[in-house]
């Protein structure tokens, strides 16, 4: 039996952060969630050990490509995706070019996140 996938899902819209947890905990992966990217910096300082990072990019406060920015400057090996509402490429080159494994336009279905979380975690 494999390793069950440890994934933190940081998002401030709370129902979507609940369903999404929901489902990916259905589909096997043990998943943490922080709803803004002041409290996700802070679960990363106590535990790196995340195989994915799921990271929307605008949140109040700290912004998701900060989160990355954090992620990155500490050499912290989770793949990162970001999620953006946004589609625009500028949004995702920058996303990119701080370090992310791949992003993901909101609205996703259950399928496209699957697929996005196999491809990042099979690198």
């Amino acid at each position: 039996m494999s390793k069950q996938k440890r994934l933190l899902y940081v998002d401030d819209e709370d129902q979507l952060r609940l369903l999404v947890k929901d489902q990916l905990t259905h589909e096997g992966y043990v998943v943490e969630t922080a709803e803004d990217g002041d409290l996700a910096m802070e679960i990363l300082q106590k535990q790196a050990n995340f195989d994915v990072i799921l990271l929307d990019i605008r949140m109040p406060r700290v912004s998701g490509i900060e989160v990355l920015k954090f992620v990155r400057k500490r050499n912290i090996p989770s793949r990162v995706v970001m999620l953006t509402a946004v589609d625009d490429l500028s949004v995702a080159l920058e996303a990119v070019k701080n370090g992310a494994n791949d992003y993901l336009t909101k609205p996703y279905d259950l399928d496209n996140l699957l697929e996005c979380l196999n491809r990042v975690t099979a690198k």
